[in-house]
């Protein structure tokens, strides 16, 4: 049964319990919020009523919100025997929750909702590995040749990369933050002004630069820093392009 079709019994059921109540269109709009029109609407089947919408038409109707939706027919020659019982916790949830009042009926259900996205969240979230081997300095400069140790590191992305960062200091903030992981692709020189790792000087940096005559602008993305300026006779390097950034994810 697609959508449409439900829609379109849902909303007759709308109308035949509207019209057992002896009411019109305006006065169940009345009733619970909502307009003439709107209700028009659902019992034509152009729109479905969101949930909160179906529990007051329920607790207007005097009805359970089941009365509003389809009978499913199980088949009882494919339906699973140990779905047919609910279990003794499931069956405890639902003797108490038919106790409540309509207001807090719909407070269960958008907190299960909330539950339930947040499980399949989890259950379906692939976390994808990132080795950390140089520490890379946004701020004052790291000599990363020094520190050949990686650690490992999780993000729900999988970015193509060469080398994985450590970015430390806040000179390339707002896009790169203090603690977050830079992706650097080996291919060189790209174009003016794209975020590279350059070393220099016997230190690296993260930085947007600029070639120029007489060498390499290094250019913060925080104004309160100033260029730098790594002039060709320092043999300055283009260690790759930063293709991305991220804060590590908890496995």
């Amino acid at each position: 049964m697609d959508k449409e079709q439900i829609a379109s019994i849902i909303g007759e059921k709308i109308r035949q319990y509207r019209l057992k109540n002896g009411w019109t269109q305006q006065e169940l709009g009345s009733k619970i919020g909502i307009s003439k029109n709107a209700i028009g609407n659902y019992e034509k089947g152009i729109r479905s009523p969101k949930k909160d919408t179906m529990f007051d038409l329920a607790s207007a109707f005097k009805i359970s919100i089941d009365d509003l939706f389809p009978q499913i027919k199980k088949d009882s020659s494919t339906a699973n025997p140990l779905t047919k019982t609910p279990d003794l916790l499931t069956q405890q949830i639902n003797d108490t929750v038919v106790q409540l009042t309509t207001h807090n009926k719909k407070i269960v259900l958008r907190t299960s909702e909330e539950l339930l996205d947040s499980q399949e969240r989890e259950v379906n979230e692939e976390l994808f590995e990132y080795h950390v081997f140089e520490k890379l300095s946004a701020g004052t400069g790291y000599g990363y040749a020094e520190d050949r140790n990686y650690d490992t590191v999780y993000f729900d992305k999988n970015i193509a990369h060469d080398l994985a960062s450590w970015v430390y200091g806040d000179s390339m903030e707002p896009d790169f933050a203090d603690g977050s992981v830079a992706l650097i692709k080996d291919t060189g020189w790209d174009y003016d002004g794209a975020i590279y790792a350059v070393d220099w000087d016997g230190q690296s940096y993260i930085k947007k630069v600029y070639k120029e005559k007489d060498g390499l602008r290094l250019v913060s993305l925080n104004d309160k820093y100033d260029d730098k300026f790594a002039r060709w006779e320092e043999e300055p390097r283009i260690i790759g392009k930063v293709v991305g950034n991220f804060m590590p994810q908890e496995k």
